[in-house]
Order: structure tokens, then C-alpha cells, then sequence
């Protein structure tokens, strides 16, 4: 039996998985915890399979764990986390993005928490920006978009009752709550080469805590996200944020019944253009030289035309099966 298992998704990630590895191979995990890692490769066209294999073939000997494999074709996170929670050997799960760095106890304490609230279907870290350029005064309002956690130094429920759920960046689950409770395929795949569609970690936490399992922030659980600086850029943000936007109407209505999802729609529409009406009072012509407005004016105008977007692309054909999300936002997104 193994107590505890990290997955690792990545996508050409030859670059950014040593990284990882490196920190998961200095973690200090008390015995008799037994735990694996699990890189999944969703569909790379690198050398990613060829690193893991080195450090299978040469660093495995001194690696404290057994470090494995798997090859997921179908582009998309949500389908690489559904083959690490197949693949995995442990009731717990651990998701590291590849370019998420843990602190060498982030297993014993996402372990310990995991035992001492056995309610808990999913566990967030607490997550701190390592940016290779530091982010210009103008753009810091984007930032709680960048999977970024710091809600305090004490644990704290995310209340069910509040539109704020954790994003999935160093996120611990259990896996016997994710099968009783999140359907085999979700409606956001998330973000693939081409498609910056957000969300799918919004459909897996509203499921598990709308069944009645608690979602947990445990500030013990450390890691840092690496930035790089393209991301800053507007070439990056506006997509970004336009892939956000239109995965909007999913997590605005997902699993309200036909009649409902027709009412909250046109409530939905008739607000977002208000925002934008009040976005383009404020700011006019002269906002589309400022990236901040710009940004902000991307994400309006794509959540009024999601529901368009989503249907027309067939995103939408398993939304019935979809619990409502109440327009759940990943942190602080408002």
C-alpha cells in the first residue's frame, strides 16, 4: 500500500519538470509514510518522456520514492488528473503543475492534514508567485488570476454557502471522493495548445463540495508557482483571460435545471453588459492602451457571449449531468 501519491501533469514540460523533481527528491517525509510520484504526460511533443526516464534510469537509485510514467493522448488537464487518479496506488493525491515547486515538507503536511480532517475531499496549498520579472504596478490587480493562494497563516473552510473556491495548483484530493462524486467527463477539459477555455477545476470542487465533502486551505502546505515573463505580456493575458470568460457560463450554470439555466442566463447577460457599459463609462477609447483595462474588458465581453461560444463548439453537450456552481470564482475573481 502507498499512503500517498503525487501527479504531476505536464505538457512539453522537458524544461520546467526537473524542477520539480528536484524538490520532490530533497522532500523530508517521516517514515513509515510510503509515497509515489506519477508524471503524466499529456500528449508532449518534447523530450518529456525522455527526462523522466533518465531519472528513472540514473537518479532513481537515491530518488526517496518510486518515481513513475504515463502517457494520457487526450489534450487537456482534466483528462491527464482522470489518469493519475486511475494511476495512482494511494487514497490521496497530490497535483503539482509542472512548474509549481513544493516545500520539502509539503508531503508530511499535506499527509497529516489529510488525516486529521478525514471530511476533507480536497486540500489547497498555499501558493506564492516566483515571477522571473517582477509584475509592473499596472497588471498587480490580475495577479489572484495566476493560481496564486495566500488566505492567512491559520487553516480555514472554504464556506459552501460563498462564490470562492481554491484553483487546483497543489491541490491534495481523495480519490474515494472524487469517484463518488465527479462524473467521467467533465464539460471544461482545460486550456490545450490554441485554447485558453479555464474551469475545469471549478466543475471538480463544486462537485465535491456540493455532496457534502469540505474543501480546506492549509497554509502548511507551501509551494511556489513559477511565472515566467511572457506571462506578463499582453500576448499571454488577454487570451488568458479570454479563455476565462468564456468558460463563464458553465460555472455560472452548471447543473440548474432548463428553465432555470434559461433565467440565469438572460440575468447573466443583461449584468454583463451593465459591466461593460460602466467598464466603457469609465475608461473609453483611452482603455484600449492600458493592459489592466484591456484585460478586464476581455474577460466581460467573452462571459456575455460564453453560453454562444460553448454551444456552438459542443462544449456543451454533457451540461445536464453538471452540479450548479453558483458562479464559483477561483480566489479572488470578481
Amino acid at each position: 500500500m502507498v499512503d500517498f501519491t503525487i501527479a504531476i501533469p505536464t505538457y512539453n514540460g522537458e524544461q520546467r519538470l526537473p524542477d520539480v523533481l528536484e524538490c520532490l527528491r530533497s522532500q523530508i517525509v517521516p517514515e513509515p509514510l510510503s509515497w509515489e510520484v506519477i508524471v503524466i504526460d499529456n500528449n508532449s511533443c518534447d523530450r518529456t518522456a525522455q527526462i523522466v526516464a533518465k531519472y528513472q534510469a540514473t537518479i532513481q537509485s537515491d530518488f526517496p520514492c518510486p518515481l513513475r510514467y504515463a502517457f494520457e493522448p487526450r489534450q487537456g488537464v482534466a483528462f491527464a488528473r482522470e489518469l493519475a487518479l486511475r494511476e495512482a496506488h494511494s487514497a490521496l493525491v497530490g497535483f503539482l503543475d509542472d512548474d509549481n515547486l513544493p516545500d520539502e515538507d509539503w508531503v508530511a503536511a499535506a499527509y497529516a492534514f489529510a488525516q486529521s480532517h478525514p471530511q476533507a475531499g480536497a486540500i489547497a496549498s498555499r501558493i506564492r508567485g516566483e515571477f522571473e520579472v517582477p509584475p509592473s504596478p499596472e497588471i498587480k490587480p490580475l495577479l489572484p488570476f495566476f493560481a496564486l493562494t495566500d488566505r492567512g497563516s491559520q487553516p480555514l473552510r472554504y464556506d459552501p454557502r460563498k462564490p470562492l473556491l481554491p484553483p487546483a495548483a497543489g491541490l491534495v484530493v481523495r480519490r474515494s471522493a472524487w469517484w463518488a462524486c465527479v462524473p467521467s467527463q467533465l464539460i471544461l477539459p482545460g486550456r490545450v495548445s490554441g485554447d485558453m477555455l479555464a474551469g475545469e477545476d471549478l466543475e471538480v470542487l463544486a462537485y465535491l463540495q456540493r455532496s457534502g465533502w469540505e474543501i480546506w486551505y492549509n497554509p502548511a502546505m507551501r509551494a511556489r508557482h513559477k511565472i515566467p515573463a511572457r506571462r506578463l505580456e499582453a500576448d499571454y493575458l488577454i487570451p488568458f483571460f479570454r479563455g476565462i470568460g468564456l468558460s463563464r457560463y458553465v460555472t455560472r450554470t452548471a447543473g440548474m435545471s432548463s428553465w432555470e439555466r434559461s433565467g440565469a442566463t438572460i440575468a447573466y447577460i443583461v449584468n454583463d453588459l451593465r459591466k461593460m457599459l460602466l467598464h466603457w463609462w469609465k475608461y473609453g477609447r483611452k482603455g484600449r492602451s492600458n493592459l489592466l483595462s484591456t484585460c478586464q474588458w476581455e474577460l466581460l465581453k467573452s462571459s456575455l457571449i460564453s453560453p454562444f461560444c460553448l454551444w456552438r463548439n459542443g462544449y456543451l453537450k454533457h451540461s445536464k449531468t453538471a452540479i450548479s456552481t453558483s458562479d464559483i470564482r477561483l480566489e479572488k475573481l470578481s
